[in-house]
């Protein structure tokens, strides 16, 4: 893991935040190349899950809520985590997490029995001192919507995208009349207050969700929660991840989330340890019923037929920073090429941020930059996501290319000018990421040859 953050710090992926001012924990900024790597994921997540679909409606919901949303969702009273201070210091840490670093599995435990397991096993905080008994800490940011006459209300930064599609249900119903089932989706930023966010962008303050909320009839969700099931590991497929890097963890009764009924979490294999990037939860018709109960507004179904319910609801949820963080994780490879070990992003190429580098062999030579511009700029009205690389010798190139996951470089030479025989004229030099293979393409054939990589 010190070595991709390290890559991804060097080659523009991923910040420290607020790094000039000694940054603030459990925030990062998206360089460039970070920020490309996240838009295609999400806008893959998007077109699998949203605009292939007849059934799925997306939505871009408001940040800040009516705070009575989250008195009816349950956020308010039981949004917490368990918090510990170190008493000479006044650090805070959470307790499970100080109680998994010491071999304890905190599922499921009381405070009280947190506070016991602590004290046996002498547990103190990562400064060697003695820690304050476990006590709950809402995990939601304040703030305050302000008026002239100094009487604020208090608001909340959300910490889930979902009550924005709940609130929304008579919307789209009233909108588009759809039948069930039926899903509405969206991808946005959370905000949650961790005590000890960690792991690099694994565990942070700000975080964004890819999920949908899939209305149906009750009677239809064991059917529908195995499909998609089904559809999560195609999607976990879509970004290269092979059958063992994914297991699937059962939450039992008494661990799952107050409003389920039966949870799927997915793990992904990290360097440290399979840890979550996403959760197939069965919501019931708990939140509709919440706030039909806390808004009085009538966020019933009617079918056809005249029947009237509260649809129940399956949420598939993916986590987007932990799938950027896996897609780096399954991407960082080392290898040998050339007889010289080499560091490489091994990214499939349609996630890739950069598709393809144009070179031209000598910078210092007008007519070899002068056709290379020409063949980047017609390919970058086909392939947006191009890069010119002219800097320091060829062989830095590559390799430079190879650290940022680039599938495919592309060499204008003396040949393409036809300045060694007719045969080779108009031709480039097509590098393999993977192999290092190189061979001669015809410039009218680049944009063929690459765009079967990048489906």
């Amino acid at each position: 893991m010190d070595k991709i953050v390290a890559l991804t710090k060097r080659r523009g992926f991923i910040y420290q935040g607020s790094e000039i001012y000694g940054g603030l924990a459990g925030t990062w900024d998206y360089g460039p190349l970070g920020l490309a790597l996240k838009k295609n994921i999400e806008n893959l997540w998007w077109r699998m899950f949203v605009e292939s679909r007849d059934d799925m409606y997306g939505i871009d919901s408001a940040i800040l809520m009516n705070p009575r949303v989250w008195e009816a969702s349950g956020h308010v009273g039981g949004f917490n985590d368990p918090l510990v201070s170190d008493m000479k210091t006044k650090k805070r840490y959470r307790a499970d997490h100080l109680l998994e670093d010491n071999g304890i599995d905190p599922t499921g435990l009381t405070l009280e029995r947190m506070a016991t397991l602590m004290k046996e096993k002498g547990i103190k905080s990562p400064d060697g001192n003695e820690l304050t008994a476990p006590q709950q800490f809402n995990m939601m940011f304040k703030t305050s919507v302000g008026s002239v006459d100094g009487s604020d209300t208090t608001v909340y930064m959300r910490p889930e995208t979902a009550q924005g599609m709940f609130v929304n249900f008579k919307n789209i119903i009233d909108s588009y009349h759809p039948k069930l089932p039926f899903g509405i989706a969206q991808i946005g930023r959370n905000f949650r207050n961790e005590i000890a966010p960690r792991d690099f962008i694994f565990r942070v303050r700000e975080l964004e969700i890819m999920e949908f909320e899939y209305f149906m009839e009750e009677k239809d969700w064991s059917e529908r929660f195995t499909y998609w099931q089904q559809a999560m590991h195609a999607w976990f497929s879509r970004l290269g991840f092979a059958p063992e890097d994914i297991r699937e963890v059962e939450i039992p009764d008494g661990e799952r989330a107050h409003y389920s009924k039966r949870t799927v979490d997915f793990h992904f294999r990290f360097p440290h340890k399979f840890d979550e990037i996403g959760g197939l939860a069965y919501r019931t018709d708990f939140d509709l019923k919440n706030h039909i109960e806390h808004s009085g507004a009538d966020l019933h179904y009617l079918t056809p037929d005249g029947a009237r319910f509260v649809p129940h609801v399956l949420e598939p949820t993916f986590g987007l920073g932990r799938h950027v963080l896996a897609v780096l994780t399954k991407a960082y490879t080392e290898d040998e090429l050339g007889g010289e070990t080499r560091v490489f992003l091994k990214f499939p190429p349609h996630l890739a941020p950069v598709k393809a580098a144009v070179f031209p062999l000598l910078k210092n030579k007008p007519e070899l930059v002068a056709k290379a511009r020409d063949v980047y700029e017609n390919l970058k009205k086909e392939i947006p996501q191009i890069q010119w690389d002219d800097n320091g010798n060829i062989g830095k190139r590559y390799r430079r290319q190879d650290e940022i996951g680039t599938p495919f470089c592309i060499t204008i030479d003396f040949d393409t000018l036809g300045e060694s025989g007719e045969e080779k004229k108009d031709t480039v030099t097509l590098r393999d990421r993977d192999t290092g293979e190189q061979r001669r393409v015809p410039i009218a054939s680049l944009y063929a040859e690459i765009s079967v990589a990048l489906r």
